[in-house]
C-alpha cells in the first residue's frame, strides 16, 4: 500500500512532529483536493485536537489526535480514520489511511491569494506554485552559453538577460548550468529567460 502511495506521489517526506506541527500544520487552511469538483472541504487542525471543517457556509468541528510522529487519528462525518502523514513540500500534505488503500491530498492556501474551487484552481496553484520555485533557483545561479562554437560565462540569468537586450547575444544561445560537463539537455538563454 505505501509503495503504490510513493509511485503516484514521489518524494513524499514523513510528517516529523518536532519540525512540522507548529510552522506547517497548526491553524493552516488546507483544501482537501480529492472530490474538490462536487464539494469543496477545507480543513484548519487546531491545537487542543480540535478540528474545524468547512464546506460552503456549513463548519463542522471535530477531532484529531497524533499518536506518534506522523501517525494520525481524525473524526469526520465518515467516521474515525487512522492516517499516516506525509509533506510533498510545505505546502502539500497527504494523509494515507493505514486501512484502507486510499489517500487525501491537501493543499495549503494560507498564503495563497487565490481561491481553490475546481481541479483547474489545482492545476493553476502548481504551476504558480513550481513556476515559482524554478524561479528560486535559477535567480542568482550561474550558466555557461555557447556561442558560434566558442563558450562563455558564467553568468547569471539576469547579466544573460541584459546581453539579449544589448542584442550582444542571441536569446538562442544553448545554455549549460555551471554543474553540468555538457549541453545535452538542450536548454536556451529564452528558456532561463521565461522561468524569471
Amino acid at each position: 500500500m505505501i509503495q503504490d502511495l510513493h509511485d503516484t506521489i514521489p518524494n513524499l517526506k514523513p510528517f516529523d512532529y518536532s519540525i512540522h506541527h507548529d510552522s506547517n500544520f497548526i491553524n493552516q487552511h488546507w483544501v482537501l483536493v480529492n472530490g474538490i469538483a462536487e464539494k469543496k472541504s477545507t480543513y484548519v487542525f487546531k491545537k487542543d485536537n480540535v478540528l474545524e471543517i468547512y464546506r460552503k457556509d456549513n463548519v463542522i468541528e471535530t477531532s484529531w489526535n497524533i499518536h506518534f510522529q506522523n501517525i494520525f487519528t481524525i473524526e469526520t462525518e465518515d467516521g474515525r480514520a487512522t492516517v499516516k502523514a506525509y509533506l510533498k513540500d510545505e505546502d502539500m500534505l497527504v494523509l494515507n489511511d493505514q486501512t484502507k488503500d486510499e489517500f487525501a491530498l491537501f493543499i495549503n492556501t494560507s498564503n495563497y491569494a487565490d481561491e481553490l474551487n475546481s481541479m483547474e484552481d489545482v492545476q493553476n496553484y502548481i504551476k504558480y506554485k513550481y513556476k515559482q520555485k524554478a524561479s528560486n533557483l535559477i535567480y542568482g545561479h550561474q550558466f555557461y552559453y555557447i556561442s558560434e562554437s566558442e563558450e562563455f560565462g558564467p553568468f547569471t540569468v539576469e547579466e544573460l538577460t541584459e546581453k539579449v537586450k544589448k542584442d550582444e547575444i542571441s536569446a538562442f544561445c544553448f545554455v549549460r548550468d555551471i554543474n553540468e560537463d555538457d549541453y545535452s539537455n538542450r536548454m536556451r538563454i529564452n528558456d532561463l529567460i521565461q522561468e524569471l
